[in-house]
Formats: structure tokens, C-alpha cells, sequence
């Protein structure tokens, strides 16, 4: 053992290990970023309303068929609308996990 009681680590496998943490990390980050670019659409009232949202869940893009827009009845559009991107954001979550799990091993880290 070396002083101080802690063993020391081969100049070579720490430098090695180093390496290794910074690909992952850059592969991570490009990852990321294209995830983030990412657009997805998602569809409700049977395409009625149509959104469109990209990896960084920002909305982009929303279309609504103009069969959707009732006067009587602006409240079913606004659920439609609600519904949209509801299922959007869940869809650009469960990419970014699905894609985040290759680096993580299936471990849920908060904040990744």
C-alpha cells in the first residue's frame, strides 16, 4: 500500500478509465442533441388535431381539421388539443429514456 493506507491505482488503467468516461460522455452529449432535434407528431380525435413537438418538448407544429372547430363546442377541441400533446410529450419521454438506458444500463439516474 502506498502512504496514507490507499492502495495505488496503474497510472495506465486510470488513464485508460478516463478515456472511456470521456467517449461515453461525448457520445452521450451527441446523443442528446440529437435527440433534442428530433421531431415527433402525434395524432387524437382520430387525426382531428395534430401536433407536432420536438426531443427538447417544445411544440412546433399543431394542425386541426377544420371538422374540429365547433362553436357549440370548443371545449371538445380543447380536449383534443390537450390529449395531443399530452401523448406527444410522453412519446419524446420514452424516446429519451429508451436512448438514455443504452448508457445508463437500464438504471434510472435523475437527471439524465
Amino acid at each position: 500500500m502506498a502512504r496514507g493506507g490507499m492502495p495505488q491505482m496503474g497510472g495506465k488503467n486510470m488513464n485508460n478509465m478516463m478515456k472511456q468516461m470521456k467517449k461515453m460522455q461525448r457520445e452521450m452529449e451527441e446523443m442528446q442533441a440529437k435527440m433534442e432535434a428530433e421531431e415527433m407528431e402525434v395524432s387524437s380525435g382520430g387525426g382531428m388535431v395534430t401536433v407536432k413537438i420536438t426531443g427538447k418538448k417544445e411544440l412546433v407544429g399543431i394542425k386541426i381539421d377544420p371538422e374540429a372547430v365547433d362553436p357549440e363546442d370548443v371545449e371538445m377541441l380543447e380536449d383534443l388539443i390537450l390529449s395531443a400533446v399530452n401523448q406527444a410529450i410522453q412519446m419524446a419521454d420514452a424516446k429519451s429514456n429508451e436512448a438514455m438506458s443504452k448508457f445508463t444500463g437500464g438504471l434510472n439516474i435523475p437527471g439524465l
